[in-house]
Protein backbone atom coordinates (compact mmCIF):
# COMPACT_ATOMS: atom_id res chain seq x y z
CA UNK A 1 0.00 0.00 0.00
CA UNK A 2 1.48 3.67 -1.14
CA UNK A 3 1.86 6.04 1.53
CA UNK A 4 -0.35 9.00 2.25
CA UNK A 5 1.28 12.49 0.48
CA UNK A 6 1.41 13.84 4.16
CA UNK A 7 3.19 10.44 5.10
CA UNK A 8 5.66 11.25 2.28
CA UNK A 9 5.84 15.22 3.60
CA UNK A 10 6.72 13.57 7.25
CA UNK A 11 9.21 11.12 5.95
CA UNK A 12 10.98 13.91 3.90
CA UNK A 13 11.29 16.39 7.00
CA UNK A 14 12.92 13.57 8.50
CA UNK A 15 15.24 12.64 6.31
CA UNK A 16 16.15 16.38 6.28
CA UNK A 17 16.82 16.37 9.99
CA UNK A 18 18.84 13.37 9.51
CA UNK A 19 21.15 14.81 6.91
CA UNK A 20 21.69 17.92 8.85
CA UNK A 21 22.60 16.20 11.94
CA UNK A 22 25.09 13.98 9.62
CA UNK A 23 26.65 17.66 9.02
CA UNK A 24 25.30 17.67 5.38
CA UNK A 25 25.60 21.44 4.38
CA UNK A 26 22.24 22.99 5.19
CA UNK A 27 21.49 23.89 1.46
CA UNK A 28 22.19 19.99 0.64
CA UNK A 29 19.95 18.27 3.47
CA UNK A 30 17.03 20.77 2.31
CA UNK A 31 17.39 20.01 -1.55
CA UNK A 32 17.55 16.56 -1.16
CA UNK A 33 14.20 15.44 0.42
CA UNK A 34 12.73 18.16 -1.45
CA UNK A 35 13.89 16.47 -4.84
CA UNK A 36 13.00 12.96 -3.98
CA UNK A 37 10.16 13.81 -2.17
CA UNK A 38 8.75 15.74 -5.75
CA UNK A 39 9.91 12.88 -7.86
CA UNK A 40 8.30 10.29 -5.97
CA UNK A 41 4.60 12.51 -5.59
CA UNK A 42 4.84 14.19 -8.90
CA UNK A 43 6.81 12.06 -11.32
CA UNK A 44 10.38 12.60 -13.13
CA UNK A 45 9.21 15.21 -16.05
CA UNK A 46 7.02 17.51 -13.70
CA UNK A 47 9.15 17.39 -10.52
CA UNK A 48 12.34 18.77 -13.12
CA UNK A 49 9.81 20.88 -15.00
CA UNK A 50 9.11 22.94 -11.60
CA UNK A 51 11.88 22.47 -9.80
CA UNK A 52 13.60 24.34 -12.97
CA UNK A 53 10.67 26.89 -12.66
CA UNK A 54 11.44 27.67 -8.79
CA UNK A 55 15.04 27.62 -8.96
CA UNK A 56 15.39 29.78 -11.84
CA UNK A 57 12.70 32.64 -11.02
CA UNK A 58 14.29 32.85 -7.67
CA UNK A 59 17.44 32.99 -8.20
CA UNK A 60 16.94 35.47 -11.30
CA UNK A 61 15.48 37.88 -8.42
CA UNK A 62 16.06 41.23 -8.62
CA UNK A 63 16.00 41.55 -4.86
CA UNK A 64 18.00 38.97 -4.00
CA UNK A 65 20.45 41.67 -5.97
CA UNK A 66 20.21 43.78 -2.41
CA UNK A 67 22.22 40.59 0.09
CA UNK A 68 25.30 40.84 -1.97
CA UNK A 69 25.50 44.55 -1.80
CA UNK A 70 25.19 44.77 1.76
CA UNK A 71 27.71 41.93 2.28
CA UNK A 72 30.29 44.00 0.26
CA UNK A 73 29.32 47.34 2.45
CA UNK A 74 30.17 45.15 5.52
CA UNK A 75 33.42 44.26 4.18
CA UNK A 76 34.26 47.51 2.80
CA UNK A 77 33.32 48.99 6.04
CA UNK A 78 35.45 46.71 8.09
CA UNK A 79 38.53 47.25 5.61
CA UNK A 80 38.18 51.05 6.17
CA UNK A 81 39.51 50.30 9.35
CA UNK A 82 36.13 52.03 11.48
CA UNK A 83 35.02 49.13 12.94
CA UNK A 84 38.14 48.93 14.83
CA UNK A 85 37.78 52.47 16.42
CA UNK A 86 34.16 52.13 17.49
CA UNK A 87 34.67 50.58 20.34
CA UNK A 88 37.71 53.62 21.88
CA UNK A 89 35.06 56.32 20.90
CA UNK A 90 32.59 54.91 23.47
CA UNK A 91 35.52 53.62 25.45
CA UNK A 92 36.50 57.26 25.87
CA UNK A 93 33.07 58.18 26.35
CA UNK A 94 31.68 55.29 29.10
CA UNK A 95 34.88 53.90 29.98
CA UNK A 96 35.20 55.73 33.61
CA UNK A 97 32.19 53.93 34.79
CA UNK A 98 31.94 50.51 36.61
CA UNK A 99 31.46 47.91 33.52
CA UNK A 100 32.43 51.06 30.99
CA UNK A 101 34.29 48.88 28.76
CA UNK A 102 31.14 46.31 28.59
CA UNK A 103 28.78 48.93 27.72
CA UNK A 104 31.51 50.39 25.20
CA UNK A 105 30.79 47.01 23.57
CA UNK A 106 27.71 46.64 23.31
CA UNK A 107 27.46 50.49 22.20
CA UNK A 108 30.21 50.06 19.44
CA UNK A 109 28.91 47.06 18.48
CA UNK A 110 25.44 48.52 17.75
CA UNK A 111 26.66 51.59 15.69
CA UNK A 112 29.11 49.08 13.79
CA UNK A 113 25.86 47.11 13.24
CA UNK A 114 24.20 50.11 11.09
CA UNK A 115 26.63 49.61 8.53
CA UNK A 116 27.00 45.90 8.74
CA UNK A 117 24.28 43.07 8.03
CA UNK A 118 26.07 40.40 9.61
CA UNK A 119 26.33 39.27 13.03
CA UNK A 120 29.34 36.67 12.32
CA UNK A 121 31.34 39.81 11.36
CA UNK A 122 30.44 42.31 14.32
CA UNK A 123 31.13 39.67 16.71
CA UNK A 124 34.69 38.95 15.44
CA UNK A 125 35.61 42.39 14.72
CA UNK A 126 34.11 43.11 18.47
CA UNK A 127 35.85 40.03 20.05
CA UNK A 128 38.98 41.13 18.66
CA UNK A 129 39.12 44.57 20.13
CA UNK A 130 37.04 44.84 22.55
CA UNK A 131 37.14 41.46 24.49
CA UNK A 132 41.41 41.41 24.95
CA UNK A 133 41.02 44.96 26.18
CA UNK A 134 38.64 43.80 28.70
CA UNK A 135 40.61 41.07 29.88
CA UNK A 136 43.57 43.66 30.24
CA UNK A 137 41.32 46.05 32.53
CA UNK A 138 40.40 42.94 34.53
CA UNK A 139 36.77 42.19 33.83
CA UNK A 140 34.88 38.89 34.26
CA UNK A 141 35.15 36.47 31.06
CA UNK A 142 31.78 36.01 31.64
CA UNK A 143 30.61 39.55 31.16
CA UNK A 144 33.19 40.56 28.64
CA UNK A 145 32.30 37.29 26.54
CA UNK A 146 28.13 37.78 27.23
CA UNK A 147 28.81 41.83 26.18
CA UNK A 148 30.84 40.85 22.69
CA UNK A 149 28.56 38.15 21.59
CA UNK A 150 25.46 40.10 22.40
CA UNK A 151 26.38 42.89 20.71
CA UNK A 152 27.55 41.33 18.15
CA UNK A 153 24.15 39.78 17.86
CA UNK A 154 22.57 43.24 16.87
CA UNK A 155 24.33 43.08 13.02
CA UNK A 156 21.27 41.21 11.81
CA UNK A 157 18.50 43.61 14.18
CA UNK A 158 19.53 46.99 13.00
CA UNK A 159 19.38 47.47 9.30
CA UNK A 160 21.04 46.60 7.19
CA UNK A 161 20.25 43.04 7.90
CA UNK A 162 20.50 40.15 5.63
CA UNK A 163 18.13 37.98 7.76
CA UNK A 164 14.98 40.28 6.85
CA UNK A 165 16.30 40.15 3.19
CA UNK A 166 15.65 36.25 3.36
CA UNK A 167 12.29 36.27 5.42
CA UNK A 168 10.98 38.69 2.85
CA UNK A 169 12.15 36.48 0.41
CA UNK A 170 10.28 33.63 2.10
CA UNK A 171 7.50 35.35 2.56
CA UNK A 172 7.11 37.68 0.01
CA UNK A 173 6.49 40.36 2.10
CA UNK A 174 8.51 44.06 1.40
CA UNK A 175 11.75 44.07 2.40
CA UNK A 176 11.97 47.74 2.78
CA UNK A 177 9.27 47.81 5.91
CA UNK A 178 11.28 44.60 6.91
CA UNK A 179 14.52 46.66 7.22
CA UNK A 180 13.26 49.74 8.39
CA UNK A 181 10.85 47.63 11.14
CA UNK A 182 14.01 46.32 12.97
CA UNK A 183 15.45 50.42 13.85
CA UNK A 184 12.90 50.55 17.36
CA UNK A 185 13.50 47.16 18.29
CA UNK A 186 17.51 46.93 17.67
CA UNK A 187 17.65 50.98 19.56
CA UNK A 188 15.42 49.09 22.58
CA UNK A 189 17.49 46.09 22.90
CA UNK A 190 20.77 48.05 22.70
CA UNK A 191 19.41 49.74 26.02
CA UNK A 192 18.45 46.61 27.34
CA UNK A 193 21.44 45.21 26.85
CA UNK A 194 23.30 47.70 28.66
CA UNK A 195 21.00 47.60 31.61
CA UNK A 196 22.07 44.21 31.49
CA UNK A 197 25.81 45.44 31.99
CA UNK A 198 24.65 47.91 34.81
CA UNK A 199 22.57 45.53 36.65
CA UNK A 200 24.78 42.32 36.83
CA UNK A 201 28.20 45.27 38.07
CA UNK A 202 25.65 46.71 40.48
CA UNK A 203 24.87 43.35 42.12
CA UNK A 204 28.64 41.95 41.65
CA UNK A 205 31.15 45.23 41.32
CA UNK A 206 33.78 43.09 40.94
CA UNK A 207 32.80 41.82 37.67
CA UNK A 208 33.61 44.88 35.52
CA UNK A 209 36.02 47.57 37.22
CA UNK A 210 35.95 50.94 36.28
CA UNK A 211 38.30 52.15 33.57
CA UNK A 212 40.95 55.72 32.99
CA UNK A 213 38.62 59.06 32.83
CA UNK A 214 38.79 60.67 29.10
CA UNK A 215 38.74 64.80 29.19
CA UNK A 216 36.21 65.96 26.99
CA UNK A 217 38.18 67.06 24.17
CA UNK A 218 39.34 63.74 23.95
CA UNK A 219 35.65 62.39 23.82
CA UNK A 220 34.45 65.10 21.46
CA UNK A 221 37.17 64.84 19.23
CA UNK A 222 36.82 60.59 19.02
CA UNK A 223 33.00 60.57 17.68
CA UNK A 224 34.54 61.51 13.55
CA UNK A 225 34.84 57.94 13.61
CA UNK A 226 31.05 57.97 14.59
CA UNK A 227 30.51 60.22 11.37
CA UNK A 228 31.01 58.60 8.54
CA UNK A 229 28.51 55.32 9.68
CA UNK A 230 26.44 57.77 10.97
CA UNK A 231 26.20 59.69 7.36
CA UNK A 232 26.13 56.46 5.79
CA UNK A 233 23.14 55.55 7.61
CA UNK A 234 21.10 58.13 7.24
CA UNK A 235 21.78 58.01 3.15
CA UNK A 236 21.03 54.48 2.94
CA UNK A 237 18.18 53.61 5.44
CA UNK A 238 16.48 56.95 5.14
CA UNK A 239 16.91 57.04 1.55
CA UNK A 240 15.09 53.59 1.48
CA UNK A 241 12.77 55.14 4.06
CA UNK A 242 11.60 58.17 2.37
CA UNK A 243 11.22 56.42 -1.33
CA UNK A 244 14.43 57.53 -2.64
CA UNK A 245 15.67 53.88 -2.85
CA UNK A 246 14.41 50.81 -3.17
CA UNK A 247 16.17 48.37 -0.90
CA UNK A 248 18.06 46.70 -3.90
CA UNK A 249 19.50 50.53 -4.67
CA UNK A 250 19.90 51.50 -1.23
CA UNK A 251 22.19 48.57 -0.95
CA UNK A 252 24.07 49.33 -4.04
CA UNK A 253 24.38 52.79 -2.65
CA UNK A 254 25.55 51.60 0.27
CA UNK A 255 28.20 49.50 -1.01
CA UNK A 256 29.72 52.31 -3.46
CA UNK A 257 29.54 54.66 0.24
CA UNK A 258 31.40 52.34 1.97
CA UNK A 259 33.79 52.50 -0.79
CA UNK A 260 34.22 55.84 -1.21
CA UNK A 261 35.22 56.03 2.89
CA UNK A 262 37.91 53.41 2.61
CA UNK A 263 39.46 55.79 -0.34
CA UNK A 264 38.99 58.64 2.10
CA UNK A 265 40.40 57.15 4.96
CA UNK A 266 43.25 55.35 2.69
CA UNK A 267 43.14 52.18 3.91
CA UNK A 268 41.79 50.94 0.01
CA UNK A 269 44.45 48.69 -1.95
CA UNK A 270 43.67 46.54 -4.37
CA UNK A 271 44.95 43.63 -2.60
CA UNK A 272 42.19 44.42 -0.11
CA UNK A 273 39.74 45.08 -2.01
CA UNK A 274 40.13 42.02 -4.27
CA UNK A 275 39.96 40.07 -0.55
CA UNK A 276 36.76 42.02 0.30
CA UNK A 277 35.22 40.64 -3.17
CA UNK A 278 36.28 37.10 -2.31
CA UNK A 279 34.83 37.55 1.18
CA UNK A 280 32.03 38.83 -0.50
CA UNK A 281 31.33 36.28 -3.07
CA UNK A 282 31.70 33.33 -0.60
CA UNK A 283 29.08 34.65 1.89
CA UNK A 284 26.68 35.42 -0.81
CA UNK A 285 27.31 31.87 -2.27
CA UNK A 286 26.26 30.30 1.42
CA UNK A 287 23.03 32.47 1.87
CA UNK A 288 22.10 32.17 -1.72
CA UNK A 289 22.35 28.21 -1.58
CA UNK A 290 20.19 28.05 1.45
CA UNK A 291 17.58 30.27 -0.47
CA UNK A 292 17.15 28.21 -3.22
CA UNK A 293 17.55 24.71 -0.90
CA UNK A 294 14.38 26.47 0.92
CA UNK A 295 12.52 27.09 -1.92
CA UNK A 296 12.83 23.77 -3.18
CA UNK A 297 11.82 22.28 0.27
CA UNK A 298 8.85 24.45 0.09
CA UNK A 299 7.83 22.83 -3.18
CA UNK A 300 7.69 19.86 -2.02
CA UNK A 301 5.95 20.47 1.21
CA UNK A 302 3.32 22.68 -1.23
CA UNK A 303 2.78 19.04 -2.43
CA UNK A 304 2.11 17.63 0.68
CA UNK A 305 -0.06 20.50 2.26
CA UNK A 306 1.66 19.74 5.87
CA UNK A 307 1.65 23.43 6.37
CA UNK A 308 -2.17 23.73 5.84
CA UNK A 309 -2.65 21.06 8.03
CA UNK A 310 -0.94 22.41 10.70
CA UNK A 311 -2.63 25.44 10.65
CA UNK A 312 -5.86 23.90 10.55
CA UNK A 313 -4.66 22.06 13.46
CA UNK A 314 -3.97 24.72 15.47
CA UNK A 315 -6.96 27.22 14.56
CA UNK A 316 -9.41 23.78 15.57
CA UNK A 317 -7.62 23.76 19.40
CA UNK A 318 -9.73 27.05 20.04
CA UNK A 319 -6.28 28.53 21.35
CA UNK A 320 -5.89 31.98 22.25
CA UNK A 321 -3.43 33.53 19.33
CA UNK A 322 -0.96 34.59 21.77
CA UNK A 323 -0.87 31.20 23.80
CA UNK A 324 -0.13 29.49 20.42
CA UNK A 325 2.47 32.31 19.83
CA UNK A 326 4.33 31.48 22.92
CA UNK A 327 4.18 27.66 21.72
CA UNK A 328 5.89 28.80 18.74
CA UNK A 329 8.30 31.03 20.55
CA UNK A 330 9.70 27.80 22.65
CA UNK A 331 9.91 25.86 19.58
CA UNK A 332 12.36 28.48 18.16
CA UNK A 333 14.61 28.76 21.67
CA UNK A 334 14.90 24.85 21.44
CA UNK A 335 15.54 24.85 17.75
CA UNK A 336 18.13 27.35 18.26
CA UNK A 337 20.08 25.77 20.77
CA UNK A 338 20.45 22.58 18.63
CA UNK A 339 20.24 24.04 15.16
CA UNK A 340 22.37 26.48 12.91
CA UNK A 341 20.63 30.00 13.23
CA UNK A 342 19.64 30.52 9.73
CA UNK A 343 18.47 26.81 8.71
CA UNK A 344 16.12 27.06 11.66
CA UNK A 345 14.00 29.78 10.18
CA UNK A 346 14.07 28.41 6.32
CA UNK A 347 12.94 25.10 7.08
CA UNK A 348 9.93 26.72 9.74
CA UNK A 349 8.44 29.35 8.36
CA UNK A 350 7.38 27.76 5.03
CA UNK A 351 5.75 25.52 7.61
CA UNK A 352 4.40 27.80 10.28
CA UNK A 353 3.38 30.77 8.23
CA UNK A 354 0.06 29.37 7.21
CA UNK A 355 -0.59 29.41 11.01
CA UNK A 356 0.95 32.99 11.84
CA UNK A 357 -1.49 34.37 9.21
CA UNK A 358 -4.56 32.44 10.27
CA UNK A 359 -4.46 33.54 13.49
CA UNK A 360 -3.94 37.36 12.57
CA UNK A 361 -0.52 38.26 13.10
CA UNK A 362 1.31 40.65 11.14
CA UNK A 363 3.74 39.31 9.10
CA UNK A 364 6.13 42.17 9.24
CA UNK A 365 6.33 42.17 13.17
CA UNK A 366 6.76 38.57 13.02
CA UNK A 367 9.44 38.59 10.85
CA UNK A 368 10.83 41.35 13.75
CA UNK A 369 10.14 38.30 16.32
CA UNK A 370 11.95 36.01 14.00
CA UNK A 371 14.89 38.24 13.96
CA UNK A 372 15.24 38.51 17.92
CA UNK A 373 14.53 34.71 17.85
CA UNK A 374 17.86 34.25 15.37
CA UNK A 375 19.71 36.19 17.56
CA UNK A 376 18.71 34.01 20.81
CA UNK A 377 19.85 31.27 18.70
CA UNK A 378 23.42 32.85 17.89
CA UNK A 379 24.25 33.08 21.68
CA UNK A 380 22.21 30.14 23.16
CA UNK A 381 24.50 26.76 23.92
CA UNK A 382 25.71 24.34 22.85
CA UNK A 383 25.20 25.61 19.48
CA UNK A 384 25.60 28.99 19.31
CA UNK A 385 27.56 30.52 16.45
CA UNK A 386 28.41 33.23 18.05
CA UNK A 387 30.19 31.68 20.90
CA UNK A 388 32.07 29.84 18.66
CA UNK A 389 33.47 32.67 16.60
CA UNK A 390 34.59 34.39 19.84
CA UNK A 391 36.62 31.80 20.97
CA UNK A 392 37.99 31.43 17.42
CA UNK A 393 38.97 34.71 17.72
CA UNK A 394 39.93 35.03 21.44
CA UNK A 395 41.39 31.08 21.60
CA UNK A 396 41.99 32.52 26.13
CA UNK A 397 38.25 32.68 26.77
CA UNK A 398 37.26 29.47 28.06
CA UNK A 399 33.95 28.22 26.17
CA UNK A 400 32.53 28.23 29.60
CA UNK A 401 32.87 31.46 30.47
CA UNK A 402 31.46 32.41 26.86
CA UNK A 403 28.31 30.06 27.46
CA UNK A 404 27.69 31.69 30.70
CA UNK A 405 27.78 34.83 29.02
CA UNK A 406 25.79 34.51 26.41
CA UNK A 407 22.92 32.92 28.79
CA UNK A 408 22.71 36.49 30.86
CA UNK A 409 22.16 37.99 27.51
CA UNK A 410 19.70 35.79 27.01
CA UNK A 411 17.65 37.81 29.54
CA UNK A 412 16.96 40.85 27.77
CA UNK A 413 16.12 39.02 24.41
CA UNK A 414 13.37 37.77 26.55
CA UNK A 415 12.11 41.23 27.82
CA UNK A 416 12.12 42.38 24.31
CA UNK A 417 9.78 39.67 22.97
CA UNK A 418 7.45 40.60 25.76
CA UNK A 419 7.40 44.15 24.64
CA UNK A 420 6.80 43.20 21.30
CA UNK A 421 3.79 41.23 21.81
CA UNK A 422 2.51 43.68 24.65
CA UNK A 423 3.65 46.62 22.20
CA UNK A 424 3.39 45.86 18.94
CA UNK A 425 4.14 49.04 17.34
CA UNK A 426 7.39 49.56 18.52
CA UNK A 427 8.41 47.07 15.49
CA UNK A 428 5.09 48.62 12.86
CA UNK A 429 5.10 52.16 13.57
CA UNK A 430 8.07 53.25 11.46
CA UNK A 431 7.14 51.10 8.64
CA UNK A 432 3.65 52.31 8.88
CA UNK A 433 4.60 55.70 7.74
CA UNK A 434 5.83 54.12 4.97
CA UNK A 435 2.23 53.56 3.30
Amino acid sequence: MNPSVETVGLIGMALMFLLMFLRVPIAVAMSVPGILGAWYLRGWEPMTTVLNTVVWSRSYSYTLSAIPMFVLMSELIYLSGISGELFSVFRKWLGALRGGLALATVGASAIFAAACGSSVASTATMGIVASKEMQKAGYSDMLSSGAVVAGGTLGILIPPSTAFIIYGMLTEESIGKLLIAGILPGIVLTLLYMLTVYGAVLLRPGLGPAAERSSWLERFVSLRSILWIAILFVVVIGGMYVGIFSPTEAAGVGAFGAFVIALIRRRLTWGRFLESLSSTVKVTGFLFAIILGAFILNYFLAITRLPAHLAEFISGLGWHPIAIMLVILLMYVFLGAIMDALAMVVITIPIILPTVKALGFDLIWFGVIIVVMIEMALISPPVGMGCFVLQGVNPSLRMEDIYKGGLLFMLPIFVLIALLIAFPDIALLLPRFMD
